[in-house]
């Protein structure tokens, strides 16, 4: 079983514009149109029989309208939907208490669309009560394709948040910290985190408008993305692809072209996941 944890969709009547917008922001080629229909179609030719959809709650008041999508579309065509909430939502606690009722697994947070450093009081809070009602919740981590330089989940705010809060299933993107690698080996290397691959390895795809030079489009190399796997363990580490930022066929097949073993492999693809959503 091979389960993509890291994807996003966007509706059908916005999702050619929104994927332009970020197209240009971020400088990278997407590799579908972005509709739930497009990711299917990539599912089904990439071999996966899940993805995980991680929804962004950019305006505070919206959470509940977001959430409300996720809970009556997830479980469909196997499309497995999170919640999302904004540290600014009003209602904060009760919409956290409504997502876990109606049975989604987990929130996505992104402390840089979302203006909150992840060890700020708002998230804190957050990352508690997620803790509490056994909630998964997957976080933007490092710097931020679309806005260079910005960082408000660095390792250093990750491991400061977990010290404060309880126990909680935290899921740090990008290889637990994009383009700040380095620094996850020294500041996390010791808790207990699971980290997502989605475009953590090789190189940006570009868009070819001659932004990126060489040395910036690079990821991780494959000894370092091993590195990274060996010191937390196969069993914390989640596949993703950021769909539709990355393919999700190629980022499979590299997986599986990485020289780890046979059981790394089924961890990180699928099996890590499977226990995580409980399938």
């Amino acid at each position: 079983m091979v389960i993509d944890f890291h994807t996003h969709t966007f509706p059908d009547k916005i999702a050619a514009a929104t994927i332009d917008k970020l197209k240009q922001a971020s400088h990278s080629l997407p590799f579908t149109g972005g509709t739930a229909a497009q990711l299917k179609e990539s599912m089904k030719e990439a071999g996966i029989q899940y993805s995980v959809l991680l929804p962004v709650v950019t305006n505070p008041l919206k959470a509940s309208q977001i959430n409300d999508i996720s809970i009556d579309m997830t479980g469909k065509d196997g499309l497995i939907w999170f919640g999302g909430i904004h540290p600014d939502t009003p209602d904060w606690h009760e919409e956290l208490g409504r997502i876990a009722e109606k049975g989604l697994k987990g929130i996505k947070i992104h402390p840089v669309y979302q203006n909150c450093d992840i060890d700020d009081i708002r998230f804190l809070r957050i990352l508690e009560r997620a803790g509490e009602l056994d909630l998964m919740v997957t976080v933007h981590a490092g710097d931020d394709i679309g806005f260079p330089g910005v960082v408000r989940c660095s390792p250093a705010m990750a491991r400061n948040a977990l010290r404060q809060v309880g126990n909680v299933k935290l899921i740090l993107a990008h290889m637990g910290g994009w383009k700040v690698w380095d620094q996850v080996k020294e500041h996390l290397s010791d808790q207990k985190v699971f980290l997502d691959t989605s475009f953590s390895l090789g190189e940006i795809p570009e868009l070819g408008d001659g932004y990126y030079t060489p040395e910036t489009k690079k990821l991780l190399s494959e000894e370092e993305f091993c590195e990274l796997v060996h010191i937390f363990g196969s069993e914390h580490v989640l596949f993703g692809t950021d769909s539709p930022w990355g393919p999700q066929k190629e980022n499979k097949d590299a997986i599986l072209a990485l020289p780890l073993t046979d059981e790394e492999k089924r961890n990180i693809l699928g099996e890590n996941a499977r226990r995580l959503l409980n399938i």
